[in-house]
């Protein structure tokens, strides 16, 4: 077939117009990128529901918002670094993703945070608990919402031995947020006088049978079993302490336990668990009004913590993209987390606060109680509130972080 030179030209311009209609498109919207445990132990506290919970934040700020255009993209980091690692660098260096939010794992969190950090874009942690993040790995790229290991320790560890629980043993989780947590929880207990008998550390994600563990612990002789995992690692652990009786001999602490997983092992087996969390769907009435429209798209998975915290993280980023343009906001991902930090956020699930210059979100952090199954009227009707602690006591002091950029 013959091409002639006008058909050429024709082509060639088409082809540049499409080029600038597709870099117009980009330059007009911004991409957000959802790494999420899709199918591991954390896929009910990530999965399809914190997916659910980014593109309602989307769309709650696009009904007063219509000028600003977000999209959703989404994969599953499967609770190893490398993969996270090149998930998010496909995502920064090839897909136009500006935003990478939520992770779910400690490891992967850091793994991700130098790769956002040198192609300068937006991060935002919302389940992943190591406070090295804001420590001696703290990025200017990122936000730390929701929850961290110290919230944890702080809140959970220090009420359980005030409540008399001195002598702990750790079920530990080999990696980075188990060792923290467990390290964090340890510090609590001896500050507040109480000793910690031992310890017992298992291949994450791997094991599903605890019972030599648990044997461990109870042969310590310790009061307190402190589990230093989460997801369907603390359910098993729980369940399986249950069905040997060591609920009756040992007080169980889950230092971090969604609703998610009180609701998977039922009040019967958790009745009577203390845990933190900073986000309950029944908490007042803008928790239960927010709960409403994300139950519809999940019924079998309520929100927790940390679809709260994706939800409100991208609520929060979608305000400073629209106060500072998109284009500005695309190119400088320090600037745009600058940004993020000087206004207060303000969302239905956490209602308003501020943020750090270390990048810490200051949440409150609420103890809870299990209720018994007499105590519940619905499936998810689980939690009695027993302490609050403000956002700026359940967050490390900042000075204690040594994040190499705050000036203090």
């Amino acid at each position: 077939m013959t091409i002639s030179r006008r058909g050429l030209l024709g082509s060639a311009c088409a082809a540049t117009l499409l080029t600038r209609s597709r870099a117009r498109a980009q330059a007009s919207r911004v991409r957000l990128g959802v790494l999420i445990d899709q199918s591991g132990p954390y896929s009910n506290n990530g999965g399809a529901t914190a997916v659910i919970c980014v593109r309602q934040a989307i769309r709650d700020f696009g009904a007063a918002n219509p000028g600003l255009s977000a999209e959703v993209v989404s994969a599953d980091h499967q609770n190893k670094p490398d993969v996270g690692a090149g998930i998010a660098r496909q995502w920064l260096e090839q897909d136009d993703v500006d935003c990478i939010l939520q992770i779910a794992n400690s490891a992967v969190a850091l793994a991700v945070q130098s790769i956002v950090r040198a192609q300068n874009k937006v991060y935002i942690v919302a389940s992943a608990g190591t406070t090295r993040l804001t420590g001696d790995q703290c990025s200017p790229n990122m936000l730390h919402w929701t929850w961290d290991n110290y919230m944890l320790a702080h809140s959970s560890g220090g009420a359980i031995i005030k409540d008399g629980g001195d002598s702990w043993y750790f079920v530990t989780a080999d990696y980075a947020f188990g060792h923290q947590l467990e390290s964090d929880t340890t510090e609590v207990v001896r500050q507040l006088g109480g000793r910690v008998l031992g310890h017992a550390v298992y291949p994450f994600p791997a094991t599903t049978d605890f019972s030599s563990l648990l044997v461990q612990a109870h042969a310590s002789g310790a009061k307190v079993l402190g589990l230093a995992n989460s997801g369907a690692d603390t359910q098993n652990c729980i369940k399986q302490a249950h069905e040997f009786g060591l609920n009756l001999q040992m007080r169980i602490v889950a230092l971090l336990m969604y609703a998610n997983d009180v609701h998977a092992i039922g009040l019967e087996i958790a009745q009577g668990l203390f845990l933190t969390e900073s986000f309950y769907w029944d908490l007042n009435d803008s928790t239960r009004a927010w709960t409403r429209p994300i139950v519809a798209q999940s019924p079998d998975n309520w929100p927790s913590m940390s679809h709260a915290g994706s939800y409100a993280g991208t609520l929060h980023y979608l305000k400073a993209v629209a106060a500072m343009g998109v284009a500005d906001a695309k190119k400088d991902g320090v600037a745009t987390v600058n940004g993020m930090k000087a206004m207060p956020f303000s969302d239905p699930c956490f209602g308003t606060g501020t943020i750090r210059e270390d990048g810490r979100v200051l949440v409150a952090a609420y103890l809870f109680e299990v209720k018994k199954p007499s105590e519940s009227t619905s499936a998810w009707d689980i939690y009695k509130l027993r302490a609050t602690m403000p956002g700026d006591q359940a967050a490390r002091p900042l000075a204690d972080g040594h994040c190499a950029f705050v000036k203090l």
